[in-house]
């Protein structure tokens, strides 16, 4: 698994994304469509982080994301809430 399904099924995972980055709007989601690098840049620049820790969180992110799917799934489902 990697970030091609996740590129994939992005329209699955926007509302997930924006319960993670709920300053992302769904245009703004629309026009990154799943493209890591967009996603990356746009959540630096709306929350004034270093891309180290913008790095950190997605990577924290794509992580549950991924490990929430089961082998063999065509499909990746968005990862349950954290508390």
């Amino acid at each position: 698994m990697n970030w091609d399904r996740i590129e994939g099924n992005w329209k699955q995972l926007k509302g997930n994304v924006l319960q993670q980055w709920g300053k992302l709007t769904d245009d703004q989601l629309d026009v990154i469509a799943g493209r890591r690098d967009l996603l990356q840049g746009r959540i630096q620049e709306l929350y004034g982080i270093s891309k180290e820790e913008t790095e950190k969180q997605l990577s924290d992110w794509e992580k549950r994301i991924l490990e929430s799917s089961k082998p063999g799934d065509t499909t990746v489902l968005p990862a349950p809430k954290q508390s």
